[in-house]
């Protein structure tokens, strides 16, 4: 199995491993804003229809904004995009010098200055090419754990099935697209995971305490195997949960692609290795394939690895 070069979308995260802190001391406060900008225009090929994308702030204080997201279907969307938050920055004044070194203002203030970043291109193969079909999308919870960004490259081939398996469950879901019904599916795994975390510790902790508990005791690995099971097609599905978790799964037999790299200040995923490359000048044999039928987790800490949730099959890799 394989497609056409134009029925590809492409993906894009990085995890910050470090305080906000360091990087605007080593570098700029603008340190990830600008790798994200490059992993996506060396991809852009792949986003004829939009671009997007997702940032979540990890333990930002109550009642302060902690998830941003900018999607756009301009000519140029990845343009569009990184004008639109960089006049965020210019905006606070962080171009003139103004709270550039202060971590928690930032944070509090402005957007996109979070440690987890999620962009994505679109080249629309399922529901209508509106601003509604371009990824990042969003489902969202007042508890962080249970909030889930997500954006991938796939083409599922059951999703028929797939949507009947959430009326099944007694979902009633908004739209019969692969996207909805993926995230949808996910996001009520993660639920259930959320929710038997909460008994675990109900008779003996606070809600306060219960909820950094369920953040750093989420178990994505088993989120994804019960997920995935029924996916029948190609993917590669990035997810980024409230609560500063992330993964990147990838179907059993390689069709869609999947690239990370990793050192003591970053990880970072693509679609491709030549972003990955340019972004971070780093050589080829430093990045690493997520393998089929397995998801790259990264959990709130920043510890990463790779874990099986599907079982592999024999590799089909897309031409592309």
């Amino acid at each position: 199995m394989s497609d056409q070069i134009l029925h590809e979308c492409g993906i894009a995260l990085i995890r910050l491993r470090k305080p906000i802190s360091y990087y605007i001391q080593k570098y700029s406060p603008t340190y990830a804003l600008n790798k994200m900008y490059i992993l996506m225009e060396k991809q852009h090929n792949r986003g004829q229809d939009g671009a997007g994308v997702a940032n979540i702030k990890i333990d930002q204080k109550p009642g302060f904004r902690y998830i941003s997201r900018y999607r756009s279907m301009k000519s140029e969307p990845v343009a569009d995009l990184f004008r639109k938050i960089s006049g965020k920055f210019k905006k606070a004044g962080v171009d003139e010098g103004k709270h550039w070194d202060d971590e928690q203002w930032l944070k509090e203030k402005v957007a996109f200055t979070g440690e987890l970043w999620l962009g994505h291109l679109r080249y629309g193969t399922h529901g209508k090419n509106s601003i509604e079909n371009v990824h990042p999308f969003l489902r969202q919870n007042n508890w962080r754990s249970r909030n889930l960004v997500m954006a991938g490259n796939f083409n599922l081939t059951n999703v028929d099935e797939l949507f009947n398996i959430l009326l099944d469950i007694g979902q009633h879901p908004k739209d019969k697209v692969d996207t909805v019904t993926v995230m949808e599916k996910i996001g009520h795994f993660l639920d259930e995971e959320v929710q038997s975390l909460f008994d675990k510790y109900n008779e003996s902790h606070s809600n306060r305490e219960i909820s950094d508990l369920i953040e750093n005791e989420i178990d994505l690995q088993r989120v994804l195997k019960r997920a995935c099971k029924d996916f029948d097609g190609g993917y590669t599905m990035a997810g980024l949960t409230g609560s500063g978790s992330a993964f990147v799964a990838r179907d059993p037999s390689g069709i869609r692609p999947a690239y990370y790299y990793a050192d003591d200040e970053v990880v970072v995923v693509a679609s491709e290795k030549p972003a990955i490359k340019t972004a971070f000048n780093v050589d080829y044999n430093q990045i690493e394939e997520i393998d089929p039928g397995n998801a790259l987790i990264i959990n709130k800490s920043g510890d990463y690895a790779q874990y099986p949730i599907v079982r592999s099959k024999e590799k089909n890799t897309c031409q592309f």
